[in-house]
């Protein structure tokens, strides 16, 4: 019998929502700039075409709405359920920020109401059709992280980590950690890893300090792609697609194929009987 693609399964349904796959942008630490991978992931798959979601779960340090030009905007309901803010490049969006009074306002949260709040935003929203949903984890391996591994769906994983022997190792436990709650890993990102100077455009290496290996031997996983630090990027309070200059558009598309491709070649997972 013929195995059937992860593509030709049925979408999986959340507050009446079909959403055909979803996947999880997470590291071991902050400061990688993992939801700057979040944000371009998810604005190429819109380029490319799909209807795209992004889910911002990390809440105790949102900075999606803010990279996607929201950071204005206010969550509404329509009496049942939370409605996301919908971008100018049509990805639909929702973050903590969305239900708080500013921007700057901190949510003082224990463990357990994080982790709700993120089940919540999978669950409570009216997401409507999206061929990816693309989540924005919260950096690290603790509860919070398992219980949204464990409560949502996830196709893949893409973890995001600068090429520095201790970065990489904490990002190790990411890797370990999907493994342990059977979601699959699709790749590293690397990032800022090299630095593109602002006056000649020239590349050069920022860290050395992985002694010549490169990051994907280090994780034992493919890596999707690379983006080096540019200054545009690094002063940009927004990323808006229309905005971003064309060898990071390029780089995006890059990394959103890759994983297109990488779910494509994951093996189907057998139903116990």
């Amino acid at each position: 019998m013929q195995d059937t693609a992860k593509d030709d399964r049925a979408p999986e349904v959340s507050g009446g929502a079909k959403i055909k796959r979803v996947i999880g942008v997470a590291s071991g630490k902050g400061g990688v700039g993992k939801s700057t991978v979040a944000v371009l992931l998810a604005e190429a798959l819109a380029a490319q075409g799909n209807k795209v979601g992004l889910l911002d779960g990390d809440i105790t340090g949102p900075s999606v709405p803010r990279l996607m030009g929201l950071s204005s905007f206010r969550g509404e309901s329509d009496g049942e359920k939370l409605l996301p803010i919908v971008s100018e490049s049509g990805i639909k969006v929702v973050s903590i920020n969305f239900f708080v009074g500013e921007e700057a306002t901190p949510v003082v949260w224990r463990g357990p109401l994080l982790s709700k709040a993120i089940e919540q935003f999978w669950s409570d929203v009216e997401w409507g059709e999206l061929d990816y949903l693309v989540v924005d984890f919260p950096p690290g391996t603790g509860d919070i992280q398992i219980t949204a591994f464990n409560s949502l769906p996830i196709s893949g994983v893409i973890v995001t980590t600068t090429p520095q022997a201790l970065v990489s190792m904490i990002v190790a436990k990411s890797v370990k950690m999907a493994g342990m709650v059977d979601a699959p890993v699709l790749g590293v990102v690397e990032n800022m890893g090299t630095i593109v100077c602002p006056s000649c455009g020239s590349e050069h290496p920022l860290f050395e300090s992985l002694n010549g290996v490169t990051i994907e031997k280090a994780l034992g996983i493919p890596k999707l792609a690379s983006f080096p630090w540019r200054k545009e990027i690094a002063q940009a309070r927004e990323l808006r697609w229309d905005k971003l200059p064309e060898e990071v558009k390029k780089q995006a598309l890059g990394l959103a194929s890759e994983t297109i491709s990488a779910i494509a070649q994951l093996k189907p997972q057998k139903k116990e009987d």
